[in-house]
């Protein structure tokens, strides 16, 4: 599959779920409205240009639904407009895990030099734990400077905390062992001795390089 083609499977899962939530007829119209800006690509590059400033227009426009900004948002980052950077971080740190995974899929591609410090930011905040398994997998598949670092951090404040939080250490355990930094060694085999994170940490000490 080529990224266009995960980028129009993941656009129309989202479109999907965003139809499932609407309630109103209004909301019902707006939808379709703004659908229909989305697929206007008809046009030069005056046009082109009008439409994103539309688009970018709903993020920072008052009262709109959550929901129009993140399609506004996909939209935009996925053509590498990077008006979309600070509400893809938002929806990054969102309560809901199926709009944080549509966010780091689309921050993997949008080319922002910002991401991968807001996503180290994210998976190291102590206070936002239980929201920071997309923010450690979006720092996995970036490989930025600020990857190993972070998770490292992380996955050693788990192992020491009362409340391990494990699907959020076996991401940092897993991503290290993608990195394959040598850096993560200490770390993971001090993971090995947990009965949770053993395999994870055994795959990835094999993988470090």
């Amino acid at each position: 599959m080529t990224g266009a083609e995960r980028a129009e499977e993941e656009f129309r899962a989202l479109v999907k779920r965003v139809r499932a939530e609407l309630v109103t007829s209004a909301e019902f119209a707006g939808f379709e409205r703004l659908l229909a800006l989305v697929r206007s690509r008809d046009g030069g590059p005056p046009a082109r240009r009008a439409r994103r400033d539309e688009l970018a227009g709903i993020l920072v426009a008052p009262e709109q639904p959550l929901w129009a900004r993140e399609i506004a948002a996909f939209v935009l980052g996925a053509e590498g407009d990077r008006r979309a950077f600070e509400t893809l971080i938002l929806l990054l740190n969102y309560r809901e895990p199926v709009r944080c995974a549509t966010a780091a899929f689309v921050l993997a591609r949008l080319g922002d030099p910002r991401t991968a410090r807001a996503a180290a930011a994210l998976a190291t905040n102590p206070l936002r734990t239980a929201y920071a398994l997309h923010p450690v997998r979006l720092l996995t598949e970036l490989r930025a400077p600020e990857s190993v670092p972070a998770l490292l951090a992380t996955l050693e404040r788990l192992l020491a905390a009362r409340d391990h939080c494990w699907p959020i250490a076996r991401a940092c355990v897993e991503g290290l062992g993608v990195l394959g930094d040598r850096r993560a060694e200490d770390v993971l085999v001090a993971a090995r001795e947990h009965e949770r994170l053993r395999a994870a940490a055994h795959e990835a000490l094999a993988r470090l390089t």
